[in-house]
């Protein structure tokens, strides 16, 4: 039996060695087995199980038992661990430990590039790396591998972050063995993302665009598994070896999160999901998931508000988030969520305990903190068999700590992986907390304090130490003690002595003495007393629970609705108001509207209704809500996926963005729903979302439901990309001759997997030509950009010759000329009320199409394609009755049951008529005046906008913004680090915008500092 103190180790491992039967020895060998065994300590076992003092033995790397009094073996190493507590290592699921940083492969000539430069049978996309596996690429990193062992972490899932499948992963540890001993598993785990990483490939430019890859990318691998000779795919091959193994899934924010696992659910995928630290926002979507959350730790810090402009350019949820972000991990297990900790985007490891003692204070429990880190992680991965607790048998990775890691001062003495010590902080014996005085050259009544714990104790410095509860009188003071040793520095503003001041001398006893340089640079010495010794209050012992002021709403924008106060649909009499039907009854004056259960229940003079809210409409006018047929806001990450000439297989259904700001913005002018749109950079664009403006949902749940399907089509100088800027532009077509043999082609091919597909059940599914399939088989219905009379002719003739009809042509500018073919072929159009001269195709543009296509009985809507101008369609609107001199009537159902006509809804929204969907307006004044405001607006029955709750939510923004403010500034004070104010740019998309890779969407990506690092 050999006896060893804890600060040898460091020595010991250099002697210790282990068999390598694959190696050849160079020298003489030394066959001793490693043995220790730890007395007397608190062995937390597992989270569910402590031993106090507990032995633990562990031989060649492996846990040979643990219990208490445990017999000592002849070769061991006893070491007593009285007051100290051992725990399992922990270990970290979303690391790229090892492996190299990715690099781009180079592009071959100038240009786009539209398939991928890798060379081999891999497939045909950059961004689709599922052949990468990590353990063929993993070199053990001294430099990370100790900022791992110090943040407490002994082994790491490790892959190649780099695209939208990203490989295979493996499980190693941390040590500093060679790789043969690091490696305990391979092909441990599947990775995703949304991200295409080093990829220089144009597609996907979206995250619609990556959606539908991904999407694609599992129906090819279902057709792969089954066909035997058309191709051979070394990619396709080894994701459908992987199938079955664990998949990650790494996402930004929320809604990310729920796109992901929409994915899952089509291809019967459970992610575990790579969280971003805002899944409180949405706790309830995200447990009815049923994903497994591995949780960033890298919460957002405050920010700087020193500079009055920057402070007003952060808003409140940026505010909320910081002060919420906390709690994060406290509300997930609330939720039965189960969840793991990473610390890879936290960019100093160390901070991993201010972190966790940070959570634990939100009222996580140690154990469950504990179980985040080591069993949780190991069962996910399927090796909790060797690790993830100190059970006999399995891999010898603990920590030493002096007390229990949650408590405020407890140090990470060692960390022992695969039974090879690593000191990390050596145990101090010299107590020098207390109160000292301080003698030296400038300074008069100074000291300092040495507080803590006596294995953490840390420093404060009084230039009085006469009033030590003054705050005015310390002095931030940088300071390292070791055992008898200090330094420390201080920056001193005081009048006689202004500089920085460095010490470095010794404590022992009652007395300090050593040098110090002063600000001028001369060396002096200085001494110090013990005054007092340091003795803890209650309040240092145990930190104060962490409390937030701020509420979760549903959005998190000021205006967003805390959830029991989230609307329901309302049972309303509507009296003596001037009613804008939409229908042959016209307007009606003095006329009660009763709507119950979302639905208008009866239209009519002098009603009554037992139990309903009774809004008096006296002088006030209610109409249809309004819909505005063409636009652009609540989308995410890019309107375009115009890297191809047709994205038919991107849906921007997949990208709505349910808390974007603009939506309570047109609530507020009295908008109730929207055809959401792809853009116009590619002939053929993405299918639509019809939604309506549903403030506080879910985005699946603002899509209408059972509405038919819709999808983009683009004409002109956006789609042959004249007026894109350069001419390396090599995207065919680039004539309109062109567009119209894109069409022709996609058109016959769809004809073609038609067939195919009635002949043959193993036909490849194709997302691109089940949509093109589903146009022709009028399942699907086109909206299509346009503005010149020869190309809206043309593509109602490519249309006739494939037996489908053009649903709508938006813009429409020279629609007035062509009115007459418009007519017979059936097509509706949806026109701006006076937009011309922006670009050479609109030049001959006219204020007077709407009413010439209108007197052709064409169905004719207004909409906005602009977030700004869709909350003042209701002007817009009355720009018909000056010019054309349109009837009101006629003029306003342009803005309300004109598009509800065109988009197929206006069975169910679009006019006031009984057994509608109550989507109803209140207007102070005739809704087309510039005077009018909303007072009311109600979607489904549900009153999403009131006039006089949004002037009591400007004033709770003020006050929030305001406590928070002081909360940041208080923060600073106490000496956390800040990060600077982000001035939000105010982008709105539009039909030609092609910024969709845009790292940061700044309606929903609240940690943009931890974003862009």
């Amino acid at each position: 039996m050999k006896s060893i103190c804890i600060v040898s180790l460091a020595v010991l491992c250099w002697f210790s060695s282990t068999a390598q039967v694959t190696f050849p020895i160079n020298g003489i060998t030394d066959s001793r087995e490693d043995c220790y065994l730890f007395r007397n300590a608190t062995i937390v076992v597992s989270p569910a199980k402590t031993i106090p003092k507990g032995d633990l033995l562990i031989r060649k790397g492996r846990i040979e038992a643990v219990g208490m009094s445990i017999d000592v073996p002849d070769d061991a190493v006893v070491m007593n661990m009285t007051g100290k507590t051992i725990y399992p290592s922990f270990i970290d699921l979303s690391t790229s430990y090892g492996l190299p940083k990715p690099t781009s492969i180079k592009t071959r000539g100038r240009g786009e590039q539209y398939l991928s430069n890798k060379d081999g049978a891999f497939m045909w996309n950059e961004a689709l790396r599922p052949e990468v596996n990590a353990s063929t690429m993993f070199s053990v990193d001294q430099d990370n591998a100790k900022a791992y062992r110090k943040a407490g972490f002994g082994s790491v899932l490790t892959h190649q972050k780099d695209g939208l499948m990203r490989g295979t992963s493996a499980f190693v540890l941390t040590g500093n063995e060679k790789e043969h001993r690091m490696i305990i598993k391979d092909q441990v785990a599947t990775h995703f993302s949304f991200s295409k990483g080093t990829s220089t490939q144009n597609y996907p430019s979206s995250r619609m665009g990556a959606i539908a890859l991904l999407r694609q990318t599992y129906y090819d691998a279902a057709w792969y598994a089954k066909q035997s000779n058309e191709e051979f795919n070394i990619s396709l091959q080894q994701w459908n070896k992987a199938k079955d193994l664990p998949a990650f899934f790494e996402v930004n924010n929320r809604l990310d999160f729920l796109r992901a696992d929409k994915i899952g659910d089509e291809f019967g995928v459970q992610y575990a999901m790579v969280g971003s630290g805002d899944e409180y926002l949405r706790i309830d979507a995200i447990k009815s998931s049923g994903a497994s959350v591995v949780l960033p730790l890298n919460f957002p810090k405050p920010y700087d508000l020193s500079d009055m402009v920057d402070a007003k350019s952060v808003s409140v949820s940026q505010m909320k988030h910081w002060e919420m972000a906390p709690t994060n991990p406290k509300q997930l297990l609330d939720a039965d969520v189960k969840i793991a900790f990473t610390v890879d985007k936290l960019k100093d490891k160390s901070m991993i305990w201010d972190v966790l003692r940070k959570v634990h204070r939100t009222g996580v429990s140690e154990a469950d903190i504990l179980m985040a880190l080591t069993q949780q992680p190991a069962q996910w991965i399927g090796v909790f068999d060797q690790i993830g607790s100190l059970e006999k048998g399995k891999i010898a990775n603990l920590l030493v700590f002096s007390s229990p890691f949650i408590e405020e001062g407890s140090v990470l003495h060692q960390h022992w992986i695969n039974g090879k010590p690593h000191v990390l902080n050596a145990e101090l014996s010299n107590d020098v907390r207390g109160y000292y005085s301080l003698k030296m050259q400038g300074f008069s009544d100074a000291g300092f304090l040495i507080s803590g714990s006596k294995q953490a104790p840390k420093m404060t410095f009084y230039m009085s130490l006469k009033d030590t509860s003054d705050p005015k009188s310390s002095v931030k003071a940088q300071s390292d003690i070791d055992d008898y040793k200090i330094s420390f520095s201080i920056q001193s503003n005081d009048s006689l002595a202004t500089g920085m001041y460095r010490f470095l001398g010794t404590i022992m006893g009652k007395n300090g003495y050593g040098k110090a340089t002063l600000p001028n640079g001369m060396d002096v010495s200085w001494s110090a007393q013990l005054v007092r010794p340091y003795v803890s209050s209650p309040k240092e012992e145990k930190p104060a629970p962490y409390e937030t002021t701020a509420s979760v709403t549903f959005p998190l924008s000021g205006f967003g609705f805390e959830e029991a106060d989230l609307p329901k649909q309302e049972f309303v009499l509507f009296k003596n108001a001037t009613v804008w039907t939409g229908e042959k009854q016209g307007v009606l004056s003095n006329t009660d509207v009763l709507i119950e259960a979302g639905k208008i229940k009866k239209i009519g003079k002098k009603l009554s209704a037992k139990g309903a809210v009774v809004i008096d409409a006296t002088g006030k006018h209610l109409t249809a809500g309004i819909i505005d047929e063409h636009s652009h806001i609540c989308i995410n990450y890019g309107v375009n996926e115009g890297t191809q000439v047709s994205s038919a297989e991107v849906r921007i259904g997949d990208v709505i963005n349910s808390e974007d700001i603009n939506m309570y913005r047109q609530l507020a002018g009295g908008v109730v729903a929207a055809q959401l749109l792809h853009g116009s950079a590619n002939p053929i664009g993405g299918q639509s979302a019809l939604i309506k403006f549903r403030c506080g949902s879910l985005p699946e749940e603002m899509k209408i439901e059972g509405a038919d399907g819709y999808i983009k089509f683009a004409l002109g100088e956006n789609v042959k990309q004249s007026n894109w800027g350069d001419n390396r532009t090599t995207r065919f077509p680039q004539t309109r001759m062109g567009v119209e043999q894109v069409y022709e082609d996609h058109f016959t091919r769809a004809n073609q997997y038609a067939k195919d597909k009635k002949t043959n059940e193993d036909t490849r599914v194709d997302l691109e030509l089940e949509a093109l399939q589903e146009i022709i088989e009028k399942k699907r219905f086109i909206s299509c950009h346009s503005y010149v009379q020869s190309e809206i002719t043309m593509l109602m003739r490519i249309a006739e010759k494939y037996g489908f009809t053009l649903n709508t042509f938006t813009h429409i500018l020279e629609g007035y000329k062509v009115a007459d073919k418009m007519k017979e072929h059936g097509a509706g159009a949806s026109t701006f009320s006076d937009w011309w001269a922006y670009k050479y195709e609109v030049m001959d543009a006219i204020p007077y199409n709407a009413k010439i296509l209108d007197a052709m009985d064409i169905p004719v809507a207004i909409n906005s394609d602009d977030a700004e101008m869709g909350r003042r369609l209701n002007q817009e609107a009355a720009k018909g009755v000056k010019y054309g001199g349109m009837s009101e009537e006629s003029a306003w159902n342009m803005v309300t049951l004109n598009p509800a006509k065109l988009l197929h809804i206006d069975d169910r929204t679009g006019s006031i008529k009984v057994g509608k969907d109550a989507d109803l307006v209140l207007w102070t004044d005739h809704p087309m005046s510039m005077y009018a405001k909303v007072v009311h607006t109600y979607v489904d029955g549900k009153k999403l906008y009131d006039q006089d709750r949004d002037v009591e939510m400007r004033k709770l923004i003020r006050e929030q913004k305001a406590a928070l403010m002081a909360k940041m500034v208080e923060a600073k004070e106490k000496g956390e680090k800040t990060q600077l104010p982000i001035r939000m740019p105010r982008h709105h998309y539009h039909c030609g915008d092609l910024d969709c890779n845009r790292h940061i969407d700044y309606n929903v990506d609240l940690n943009f500092e931890l974003i862009k690092e």
